[in-house]
Parts: structure tokens; sequence; C-alpha cells
């Protein structure tokens, strides 16, 4: 549907529908010209809803025949609507119809991808494959037979167990799967292929024997077996946490490159981009190796979180990936192991939610975890019902405790297991099974979580009065964003107090039993509270929010002193980090707002050296307390903002602390450099992370002082390297630098992975995010537009060249020219025409034009204007530039 004419669906009108469909039985003769789909249905009449025509939904497809009971029927085609005057009973229903595979290049229902049938159903791809009522709540079993040219696709795959296989005539063969679970149809999959397949049999704590298969492409096998393992550790850590064990005879993954998503749960059959699925150290670095594990765990974990219950509707999107983004990281932490990688692995998840949720909450596109309405269902995939709804389910834990939680979940499961269902029935299984709990007494205030747009912003200030060694801590909560007279969130607030010397002091909060922990959670449910603690027996410096217990915006009014307490002593690594944040950030919004040159004075530049230098952390920590904060998090301190003074006084920060800090940067290389032959452990994954951080500012600050020895050290890596991460590593920290050798480097790493499409990505990605000098950067990605490895089909490589730089490189993109907008409004608009999935993501970089200082405002606004014009964008594009426009 183009031209703006898409209904708004508001969350409230929901309404179950007349009909039901019990079982699909599919035949699918599979041509990438013309695959003729049969679908018959057992339709049940839903008897609470009055009667009326069964309407289907269906998008470029083509209708041969509509029967019911075996008798043809008329039908009537209104848009992507099929009608059918349908008998007041149940019934069966036979459609055939036929659909163009090879020229579906949205990648939404069934498409062709390097010679074999993928699909991609979720959110609404199911009626591009045939008529249905294409709607989350209508679950039915599937019986699919698939029937397709051997030779050309040998593999044939669909949801649930293999029913029956054999040959055909004319060269052809056939499968058939049999899914027992009933399941929406976004979950519907098929692949038929040319591929290899990775097998592992095992055995789980049930004693039953399942087949787990991994298939891709010939050549990519070897590439495979990091993705096994993480499928394995996945069941056996979700049958150990919380008893849900695999349900199918079998579970397959499969790899393609052409794919809107990293990943679809498909029951019984993952599609997974090749970006999320492959991994071998040669080709891909820690960062790649930790997403796979976590994206392999998440697709999994949907078996239950999502396929055995699931969404009543699209507005309840979060209920399945909120809770399973939650299950992943719980995955990854356990699989992280000590407690220092533990916190490694929240420090890395607030950093991603801060760069990307919290703009959109504060941005055009702002709404809440279980949103109210929406035009194109597609644009709700986003961090705020992802990222900003596992944290919703985390606040469940902290309020719960491990266990509490675990009983929900097992509540959860016995009431709804095999239906579709709401974020209401989540939290009241939750609160049911913990009936005692904070939770169960303040569920309703607990679940403005989920209706109110925006991050709260939480105040907190502290008196200490060393005559009564008190102190009393002042909490205040507003969300402007959740509009006016907005009911207070309930915010659990993990909480300790270090003392002057650096121990922790021991807690008794006045009106409660005096227990002296040393840590305890605040619940902040009013829009102002005060909680005094008695007998402190010194100043105390608070340390709040650890482990970033809600996701909001803090001032806590900490003065430098204060936070470097913190960052020394602190018994929570989170926010032992937090403080470092905490100091650079405040000497980068003085320089921001006072319009002058960036001068790091030399307490942070020996706060810095401090952490370097400790031996009682961690490399991964260090690496993680050394970065800056990201452009983004920045802009969101600010009411206004000017990209470039952003980026100016990042990019003086990191000179100063490369030229400052030049011998501990040697040290630390040099310190942490990794023996032996790779392993993905978060162990020498953080010292090459510490390494490579200390690369990149040697280099650069080699680059500065005009000294060829760094440089010349990281080229040198580039060439021998034997792994990826190292080798990328050092390109990076070339190119980043803008060293002499940068250009010869990127030219001898294309030589080398040209074959390779995922380094390929790698290398456009590169040069998309670095930081600008002179325009330098700006130029090279338009002509990198023009390379032969540069294709708009591709969404790896789309996202890679076009998102990196208009959504992530803030410094670059924005300019005073306006050239940036222009491109940007260019390749949307090119975009579009091929993959609206994708060109609405690249919308997305404008989503806080309006925040922006002239003269970017003016020139945002007139792309955004220019854009809006063009008579065929789709909806998926249109609702974000309308939004945007709105501001």
């Amino acid at each position: 549907m183009r031209e703006g004419t898409a209904p708004v669906i508001h969350r409230l009108d929901y309404q179950a529908p007349t009909y039901w469909i019990a079982t699909v039985d599919l035949t699918l003769d599979l041509d990438p010209a013309k695959t003729l789909i049969t679908s018959k249905m057992a339709v049940k009449r839903n008897a609470t809803q009055a009667h009326g025509a069964l309407v289907l939904h269906g998008e470029e497809l083509t209708p041969l025949r509509v029967m019911i009971d075996g008798e043809p029927v008329s039908f009537r085609q209104d848009g992507n609507l099929l009608h059918i005057d349908a008998p007041d009973r149940d019934f069966e229903l036979v459609i055939r119809n036929t659909c163009c595979p090879e020229k579906n290049t949205a990648l939404s229902g069934l498409y062709t991808s390097g010679g074999g049938f993928f699909t991609q159903c979720e959110a609404e791809g199911f009626r591009r494959i045939t008529y249905f009522l294409d709607r989350p709540d209508v679950m039915a079993v599937y019986t699919v037979l698939l029937r397709a040219d051997k030779a050309k696709y040998p593999i044939l795959l669909s949801n649930g167990n293999l029913v029956e296989q054999g040959d055909l005539d004319g060269g052809k063969h056939f499968a058939k799967w049999h899914d027992p679970f009933p399941k929406p149809s976004y979950l519907f999959a098929v692949v038929a292929a040319d591929l290899v397949a990775r097998e592992q049999r095992v055995v789980t704590r049930s004693g039953k024997e399942h087949l787990l298969q991994v298939y891709v492409r010939r050549g990519d096998l070897d590439k495979t077996e990091h993705a096994m393992n993480s499928l394995i550790a996945s069941m056996i850590w979700d049958e150990a946490r919380f008893k849900l064990p695999l349900d199918l005879e079998r579970f397959m993954i499969v790899g393609v490159s052409d794919f809107n998503m990293g990943a679809m749960e498909n029951k019984g059959l993952n599609i997974f981009n090749t970006s999320a699925l492959l991994c071998s150290p040669a080709t891909q670095t820690d960062a790649d190796f930790q997403r796979v594990e976590a994206i392999v765990a998440h697709e999994y974990f949907h078996n239950w979180t999502g396929n055995r219950v699931t969404c009543r509707d699209w507005f309840q999107l979060s209920l399945k990936e909120g809770l399973t983004v939650f299950r992943d990281r719980e995955f990854s932490m356990d699989m992280a192991g000590s407690p220092s990688a533990r916190a490694v692995q929240r420090i890395q998840q607030v950093r991603n939610l801060r760069t990307m949720q919290f703009p959109e909450d504060a941005g055009t596109m702002a709404h809440s975890v279980r949103p109210d309405s929406y035009t194109e269902i597609n644009n709700f995939y986003t961090a705020t019902v992802y990222e900003k709804g596992a944290e919703v389910v985390g606040l469940y834990q902290t309020l719960l405790g491990r266990e509490g939680f675990a009983q929900g979940m097992a509540l959860y499961f016995e009431r709804h297991d095999g239906q579709a269902v709401t974020c209401d029935d989540f939290a009241q299984a939750m609160a049911d099974a913990n009936p005692d709990s904070a939770l169960a007494s303040r569920l309703d205030a607990f679940k403005r979580w989920y209706s109110q747009p925006g991050t709260p912003q939480v105040t907190a200030r502290g008196h200490y009065d060393a005559a009564a060694q008190t102190y009393t801590l002042t909490l205040t909560q507003r969300n402007p964003k959740a509009g006016e007279g907005a009911a207070p969130q309930l915010i659990p607030v993990r909480m300790g107090l270090v003392g002057a010397e650096g121990h922790a002091l021991p807690l008794n909060l006045a009106g409660q039993a005096s227990v002296g922990a040393l840590e305890t959670v605040l619940l902040l449910e009013q829009a102002e509270q005060s909680f005094t603690f008695t007998e402190v027996s010194s100043q105390p410096v608070p340390s709040l929010l650890r482990g970033f217990s809600a996701p909001v915006l803090l001032d806590d009014g900490l003065t430098d002193a204060e936070r470097l307490t913190l960052l020394r002593h602190d018994a929570d690594a989170f926010n032992r980090w937090e403080a470092s944040q905490r100091l650079a950030l405040r000497r980068l919004l003085d320089a921001v707002q006072s319009g002058q040159a960036l001068e790091l004075d030399i307490g942070f530049l020996d706060a810095m050296r401090a952490v370097l230098r400790d031996p009682q952390l961690d490399p991964a920590f260090k690496a993680e307390a050394l970065r800056l904060p990201e452009a983004a998090y920045i802009a969101e301190q600010l009411p206004v903002v000017d990209p470039q003074a952003i980026h100016n006084a990042v990019e003086a920060a990191w000179d100063q602390l490369a030229l400052a800090l030049r011998d501990d940067w040697a040290w630390a290389f040099e310190a942490h450099q990794v023996e032996g032959g790779y392993r993905p452990t978060a162990e020498d994954a953080g010292r090459r992370a510490l390494a490579n951080l200390a690369l990149a500012l040697l280099v650069r600050g080699s680059a500065m002082l005009a000294d060829p020895v760094w440089p010349g050290k990281a080229y040198q890596q580039v060439k021998d390297a034997t792994n990826m991460t190292e080798r990328f590593g050092a390109l990076s920290a070339l190119v980043q630098a803008h060293a002499g050798l940068a250009d010869a480097a990127l030219t001898h790493f294309h030589e080398q992975f040209a074959h390779d499409a995922l380094v390929v990505d790698k290398w456009f990605m590169l040069q998309a995010r670095t930081a600008e000098r002179d325009g330098k950067v700006f130029e090279r990605v338009k002509k990198l537009l023009q390379h032969p490895d540069f294709t708009l089909k591709n969404p790896n490589r789309a996202r890679s060249l076009l998102v990196q730089f208009c959504n992530l490189n803030p410094g670059a993109f924005h300019r005073t020219d306006a050239g940036g907008y222009v491109l940007w409004a260019d390749q949307v608009a090119a975009l579009d025409a091929i993959n609206p999935q994708v060109a609405a993501r690249l919308a997305r970089a404008m989503d806080r034009w309006s925040t922006l200082a002239e003269p970017f405002r003016s020139a945002a606004q007139e792309a955004l204007k220019r854009l809006s014009e063009r008579p065929t964008l789709s909806n998926d594009v249109r609702e974000i530039v309308t939004k945007a426009l709105e501001a």
C-alpha cells in the first residue's frame, strides 16, 4: 500500500476475529517466477462474534480459485483484502494462488536468495504467500508439502517434524512436514536450497533425543561450530534455569545472506542472517562471537517465550521480544562466568541502551513499551520494544528475586501455554506467583512502565547530619514525555553508601528493622520521597542505581571528588564504570556548552591512568571504563544539539588521552598480548579489547606527532594477525587516526577478504563510522556508494554503509552544507523502492532533527519535507517522516 493510505491501528480497538483457523494444509510447488500455493484450511466459527464475511489478507498474490466444502465460491478483492461470503458455521476452505518469489526484493514472505527459496513472515509476511487471517491471535496446526526441482533445491525444510520425503517424476522431489503445536502465521517458514548441514544429536534431561542441524551454503560449514555450541549451551541453560525443554524431534537453523533482521524464531526452523550465524577466528571478531552466541540463544529461547506462548496482537510485541532479550542477557552473563565478566556484559547492555534507546525515547518516534497505535508494525521493532522491554522484565526480577521470577515464569506457562496473550497476563502471573511481594501490592503502578513513553528522570540529593549520624537521601522523578499529570512510575533504586576511606557503610533505614546490610533496594513510587539512614558514622558517598537497576536518567549531584571515590572503591563494578563515564561526560558537556576548546585536567588524566594501571581490575573492564561516552548519549544531555561541537570535544578528548598517557598505552598494549591459539573466552577477549584500545590511542598519538613507529606496527598487524579481532583492531586504529598507512591497509584488507561478504561489510562499516576530519569521510562514503561491491539490494551491505554513516556517525553526517541530509534523502528514496523495511531504519536518522542547532535544523527539515513529497513512499517510511515533521 502506497501514498499514505494505510490506516492508524489502535490497541484499544482490538477485537477477536469472526473466524478461527484450526488447521492448515499447505502445498507449495516452488518455482522462482511462479510458485503455486494450495491452502486447505479448517475454518471455525467464532461464536462470540457477529457473523460476517470472511476477510483474508493477501499482498502481491494472484488468486486462482476459492472453494468452500469442495464447491467453488465467488470472492471479491479490495486492495490487499480478499472478501469471501462464508457460511455461518465451520467449513473447509481451499484457496489456490500464485506468487513470484524472484521479484520479491522486500524480502518479506517467500523470496529467492542465492539460488534458493527462503521466507520471512514476521510481522505480516505470510500474506505475501497465501491469503490468510494474518494476525498473531489466529493459531493453527500446519502440515506443509513442498515440491521442487531436486537438483536445484536438494534441501526442503519447514516447521516441525519431517513426516515423509521422496522423489517425483520430472527430476522433482517432495518433503512433508508437520508441526504439532498451534502457531500464528508469522512463525511459518520454508527453505528450499542447495545447503549443507552440521548435525548433532543430544539427549535432554528428560531422556529424549533430539537432532540439531545448522544449514548453510557450501563453503561455510567450517563457520558453524560456534553456533552449534551456542545452541547446545542454550538448551542446557533453559532447561536448568527455567525447566523449559526442547519440544520437537529436531531443531534447525538456516543461514541466508539476504535477510532484513538478525534472525527469526520460526517454530523449529530458525532462519538467520549469516552475519548472526557464521563465526571463524579468521573472519569474525570477539564481538561477533559474543553476538552469535546471544542471537542463537535469543531465537532458541523464543521457542517458549514467543512460540508456545505468543502475542494476542502486535501491540504486545514486547511480551515476547523484551522477555526474550532479558533471557538471552541472563544467559550471556551466566556464560561469561566471573563477576567482573558479568559486569562488563551489563555495562555493554547499558551503553547500547543509552546510545540507541534513550534517543528514541526523546525523539519523534517515541513510544511506550506497549504502543497504543501504529501505522506500520515493522516500524515498531525498536530499541524501546526490545531493549527497554528487557529492562522492564529485569525490574520484575529486581523486585521478586531470581526465585520469585522463576515462580512467575512457571505460572505464566502453566496458565497460557498454547495461547496468544498480553503483557497484562504476564504481569498478573508474576504478581500471583508472589502474592506477598512489593510487585503484587503495586501492580498497577508497575504497569505504567508498559504504558508511559519516555525515560524517567530521577534526581537524587543527600544530606548528612554529623551530630545525629543520619544520612537523608531525597529522590524525585519526572517524565516529560509521559505527558502533563502522568502518574509516577515504580522505580527500584539499588544502592549502597561508601565511606570517605572507601569502605562500605552498613545500611539502617529508619522505620525498618536494622539489619546492617551493605546494599538495599529503595522503591521510588512517588514524585518525591526521602529515605533516612541511621548510625552513619561518616559522610557517605551514595552509590545509586547499582547494576543500572532501572532504565532512567539519573542526576545524582555528585562532585568530582565523590565520583573518584566511587571509581576507586565502589563494590559495584557497574557504578565504578559509571563514575568514569560521568567524570568524562562533565568535561565534554562543559566544553560543548561553553564553546571553548576542551582541556582535560590533570586530575582526570591521573584517574584514567590509575584505572589503566590498576592490577585489580580486569582488562575488559578497563577497556570499557576508558572509553568516552558516545556522541548520542552526550546529545541526550543537551536541549539544543550542535553535532559538530560534540564531535570536536570528543575528538579533542581522545587526542589528549592519546598523548598524555602515551607511555601507559604502550605498556598496556605489550602487557595484554594473548599468547597461544585463539579462544573466544571472556578473559582473552578482554585482553584483546584493551590491547586494541591501546593500539588505537598509540596510532592516534603517533599520527599527531608524525611518528611512523606505531602506525607501522599497526600496519604489520593488519597483515600478520592470526585472528580478525586483532587484524580489524589494527585496521581500525589506522583508519580512525587518518594515519598515512590507512589507505594501504584498507586496500590490503579488501584484497585479502574480497571473497567473504561479511568481512567486506566490516570494511564498508569501518569507513562509514570513521570520525570526520576535513570532510574526508563524507567524500569517501559518496565514493563507496559507487563501489563495485556496494548494492542496496542486500540489507547487510546497505546497513554497513548507509545506516552506519547516517544513523551512527553524527560528526560526519551533520554538515553545515547539508550534504549529509541530501545524501540521506536520496538513499532513503532509492532503498524504499527496493526494501521498505531497511529504508525505514535509515529514515530514523532524522528522529531528533528538531533538537538540532542551526543551520542543521532548517536543513534537516528541508530534507524531510523533500522526502515526504515523494508520492510513492512506502507506509514504512511515510510513517516515520510524517511523525518527524510533526515535531
